[in-house]
């Protein structure tokens, strides 16, 4: 009579591993499950409490903690008042405006910047170094560099006096219609930078074999960098581009120092106007409707990049 082992019996086997990994699978989620309730708790808790105070009138001069802000419940008025604003529908237009001038100007920048740095040339290192300058510096730093070439005996009048040969006394920051373009200049100037980085990291990736044999067919060099080089970068540029979108709805320090948001509301962005409602009109419960409104919009622009991102990798 014959005896069967089964010591190494396949279904065996498999049970045992399923078990194992189903052990380790709890083990890992009780060990990181401090972590992942206290992200969502940093995550959520603001966006609720944002939301709650988005119903109510409530401030800090009221006396009464942001948890008794159901005294003070208005319901949707504060979004009523929001659509209704003229002051907020300026900010974010101004905002609109800087992101459409700065974004492309920093895209077409930095991309001209990657197409000559990707390849060698002597120097390469130490001008490498000088043009990711601009992004180290601290923007407020950077906000006063510029109040101060902006001024109307500053460095940027002395150039142009030089090509006119006339004295150039010209306002900058005291000009509305000048204003949002010293600005604009400010942010162009610290931020291509970081495009230039992030595309020349994307094209360094291309593939070399491809671009090779395009050469030997005889491609151009136009028609490498449009047919080989651009199509795989498309991801990359998503990214790029995303990013600097987003930032330009958080642009408050260097804007704040140069002009303050004016002359006037000349310059006042949709985060500049944000602060001012903040801390100095104290509206809470209308500032936490504002920044909801601003989270739904970047959300949605990110939504949008990232299922484009998505799409360019099927």
């Amino acid at each position: 009579m014959s005896m069967v082992d089964t010591s190494n019996h396949p279904m065996e086997s498999t049970g045992a591993s399923i078990s194992g990994g189903t052990t380790a699978a709890r083990l890992g989620l009780w060990l990181t499950l401090p972590a992942q309730v206290l992200v969502l708790f940093i995550a959520v808790f603001p966006i609720l409490m944002q939301l709650y105070i988005s119903f109510t009138d409530w401030s800090p001069l009221d006396g009464i903690g942001w948890w008794r802000a159901y005294e003070l419940w208005i319901g949707l008025l504060n979004y009523v008042d929001l659509v209704n604003d003229p002051r907020f529908w300026g900010a974010l237009w101004r905002t609109g405006v800087i992101m459409v001038v700065c974004v492309p100007l920093q895209f077409l920048l930095g991309l001209g910047l990657a197409v000559l740095f990707v390849d060698d040339f002597p120097g390469k290192r130490i001008l490498y170094s000088t043009i990711l300058v601009p992004m180290m510096i601290v923007p407020a730093v950077a906000g006063y560099m510029f109040f101060m070439l902006f001024q109307s005996g500053g460095p940027v009048n002395d150039l142009l006096s030089l090509f006119t040969s006339e004295p150039v006394t010209i306002a900058w920051l005291s000009d509305p219609d000048l204003a949002l373009i010293a600005v604009m200049i400010a942010d162009i100037w610290q931020w291509t930078p970081l495009m230039f980085l992030i595309l020349l990291a994307g094209m360094i990736s291309v593939p070399q074999d491809q671009q090779m044999a395009a050469i030997l067919l005889g491609a151009s060099w136009w028609r490498r960098f449009v047919t080989i080089v651009l199509p795989r970068m498309k991801t990359i540029i998503i990214i790029a581009l995303a990013i600097r979108v987003i930032e330009i709805f958080k642009i408050f320090d260097t804007l704040y120092i140069m002009t303050g948001g004016g002359p006037g509301v000349a310059t006042e962005t949709i985060s500049v106007f944000i602060y001012k409602v903040t801390q100095q009109e104290l509206i809470w419960g209308y500032v936490a409707a504002i920044a909801l409104f601003i989270l739904i919009v970047l959300s949605i622009l990110s939504v949008f990049a990232l299922r484009r991102m998505a799409r360019e990798e099927r």
